[in-house]
């Protein structure tokens, strides 16, 4: 056998066989990822200070209630379309939402007085993830960084479709 020919074997038993078998895990991998867009049902985002979570949002029921200025509460109907919530989605999933702690709150003796709490919640068929995030968490900075990122760009997409 020429030298030419013994690479093309070496190749073949060795590359093909390596390609064959990182196509087929990693494909298991993505079908059984945990949080699928295709399996996604809602996004919920609820605000204010822990005594009074006056402001929410609901993806299902596309109503966001919130409070004005002057203390009133008002309504409005907010519609996302497909576009934005894949969005959200993909944006939780690069910061790493899914990775967060559930329970980012301050402890009752060290929480500032109407520091604003965020709950975050991300719907889907199977599974949920709920993150409940004070502004003044002690905890990891990384984490909350990412959660607060993730949040923020939730209130975004919410501002830019009711400008809509």
């Amino acid at each position: 056998m020429s030298d030419r020919g013994k690479r093309i074997f070496l190749g073949i038993c060795i590359i093909v066989p390596f390609f064959i078998y990182c196509f087929y895990y990693y494909s298991a991998m993505v079908k059984n990822a945990p949080f699928r867009f295709s399996d996604f049902e809602s996004v919920e985002l609820t605000f204010g200070t822990p005594d009074s979570l006056n402001n929410h949002y609901s993806s299902t029921t596309q109503i966001y209630q919130f409070e004005r200025k002057n203390g009133t509460i008002a309504k409005d109907t907010v519609k996302m379309r497909d576009n934005d919530l894949l969005y959200l989605h993909r944006k939780a999933q690069e910061l790493g939402f899914w990775n967060v702690d559930d329970d980012m709150t301050t402890p009752e003796g060290e929480r500032e007085p109407n520091a604003p709490r965020f709950i975050l919640k991300f719907a889907y068929k199977e599974k949920s993830k709920e993150v409940t995030l004070d502004t003044d968490y002690p905890g990891n900075p990384k984490m909350k960084e990412a959660a607060k990122t993730t949040i923020d760009e939730v209130m975004k997409m919410i501002a830019e479709a009711q400008a809509r």
